[in-house]
């Protein structure tokens, strides 16, 4: 079926060294870790990335946009902008940038383990779910 009926949204925690992945439904609005790639500088196996895409074949993309805390982009937060446009130019879908400062945190709350990069892509994808956007 065309992407552009699909329900189901990939998100991604951006990280240099690691990218969270989860998966997530528009109409139930609930969202499930998926994966976590490994990255280099930011640059994570495309594919990798493709084979997901691929198998999930999601309607859009949602990114978490890791902003200062003053609500300035850092390099991080510059970073996560071009991955989601490397996404949407690669699969031809749009990716949503999302503010994740809380996200994070909440992941680490949620997590005693160090790998919280699904679960912190799957709150972001729940949060822009959840928030009227998707």
């Amino acid at each position: 079926e065309p992407a552009a009926m699909s329900n189901i949204v990939l998100g991604f925690d951006f990280g240099l060294a690691r990218i969270g992945v989860a998966t997530g439904q528009m109409v139930t609005k609930t969202a499930t870790p998926l994966a976590i790639l490994e990255a280099r500088q930011g640059q994570p196996d495309w594919a990798r990335v493709e084979q997901i895409v691929v198998e999930w074949n999601p309607g859009c993309f949602v990114v978490g946009l890791p902003l200062n805390m003053d609500e300035s982009m850092g390099t991080l937060a510059q970073l996560s902008s071009k991955f989601a446009l490397r996404l949407e130019g690669r699969f031809g879908r749009p990716a949503h940038l999302i503010d994740e400062r809380l996200s994070s945190i909440a992941a680490k709350a949620l997590t005693s383990s160090k790998t919280i990069d699904d679960v912190a892509a799957t709150l972001i994808l729940e949060s822009w779910l959840n928030d009227g956007t998707g």
